[in-house]
């Protein structure tokens, strides 16, 4: 039986960064503007980029390394815009019980958790930068469940977001009469001289032959959820209100810490940045993802609004106060829900 909805698949789980798409269902803006989206969420993150490369969905999010890494394996995928620009990404850990420092040596001898493969190839080629070998530390594939492994000791370490799971094992820290303080990272881009954060960008992504065949549809996607966005930033605490009736679980303090602390990454334009697709493509090729041959895979061909100008080289997000936390009374002394291990 074929449908005329569109399918789309997230990255992940519903995470509070996806917001703008949530809005754009919840007060209809899809449907005023003329589709109807299906909202789908994969039981393994890493086959999103197969699923919508083999054209079994439409449409996605992804992380611009495993975009373009899709790409390169022969997936006919394509980015058509931006959701989330620039989160900090590294080797997250505990400090008080994992023998880890600022100095990345201090990696020896640990058990480092990856999502996907292209974490292995990021933290085998981290080694190489330092001196060190892959047997120099025990690679262990925890899939997108980095803070329950750690909390449950089996890793030491692992590469997760500052805006996911280091608030999880801050809130978590919290419980155990820690510190969120004690919750550390060593910071990706810094350990390899990127001079960005933006390989762990989300974008949304399609198949090309269905981008090729629906211009329209896909520019009144785009449309939509960039009313979705104008809506969450004219009104951040109220449009959070509306993701919980559609998602009852993210009324937890742990995921309005994450919406709050992920705010100030949400593109507003939602635009690809050429320089960051630039420095990712260089990053890529760097971990022998892409050769030189290689065409980046974005357009913004379908973005009808004025572009906003980039930021400066080396800009940092300042935090903006969403008053999301105000409803539940919790700052950052404030009472917490447990994490899921």
């Amino acid at each position: 039986m074929s449908t005329d909805k569109i399918t789309c698949l997230l990255n992940w789980h519903a995470t509070p960064y996806h917001l703008p798409l949530f809005l754009a269902d919840k007060l209809n803006y899809f449907t005023e503007e003329g589709i109807k989206v299906a909202i789908l969420e994969p039981n393994n993150p890493s086959d999103v980029t197969e699923i919508i490369g083999s054209g079994k969905v439409d449409l996605g999010c992804k992380a611009m390394i495993h975009t373009i890494a899709g790409k390169a394996r022969g997936f006919p995928i394509k980015a058509i815009g931006t959701l989330l620009d620039e989160p900090f990404t590294g080797v997250v850990y505990l400090e008080s019980q994992s023998g880890i420092t600022t100095d990345f040596q201090s990696l020896r001898g640990k058990r480092i958790g990856y999502v996907g493969e292209f974490g292995k190839i990021q933290l085998d080629e981290l080694t190489k930068h330092y001196g060190m070998t892959p047997a120099d530390y025990t690679a262990v594939r925890v899939g997108m469940n980095v803070t329950g492994a750690i909390i449950r000791g089996e890793i030491d370490a692992g590469i997760g977001l500052e805006n996911v799971q280091m608030v999880e094992l801050e809130e978590w820290s919290v419980q155990q009469g820690r510190s969120r303080d004690d919750v550390k990272m060593l910071r990706i881009d810094e350990l390899a001289d990127l001079g960005c954060c933006c390989f762990c960008s989300i974008l949304f992504i399609g198949n090309e032959t269905f981008i090729q065949n629906n211009p329209e549809k896909v520019a009144a996607f785009m449309k939509a959820i960039k009313r979705g966005a104008d809506y969450m930033f004219a009104n951040p605490a109220a449009a959070y209100e509306l993701f919980v009736e559609m998602k009852p679980h993210m009324d937890s303090v742990v995921n309005r810490k994450i919406y709050q602390r992920s705010f100030r990454y949400m593109s507003r334009d939602l635009k690809n940045v050429q320089r960051d697709w630039d420095k990712v493509t260089r990053y890529c090729k760097r971990l022998e993802i892409v050769d030189d041959k290689f065409v980046q895979n974005m357009t913004n061909e379908f973005l009808t609004w004025p572009m906003q100008p980039d930021t400066p080289a080396g800009f940092i997000h300042p935090t903006i106060d969403t008053g999301v936390l105000a409803k539940c009374g919790c700052d950052r002394t404030g009472p917490t829900t447990a994490v899921v291990a």
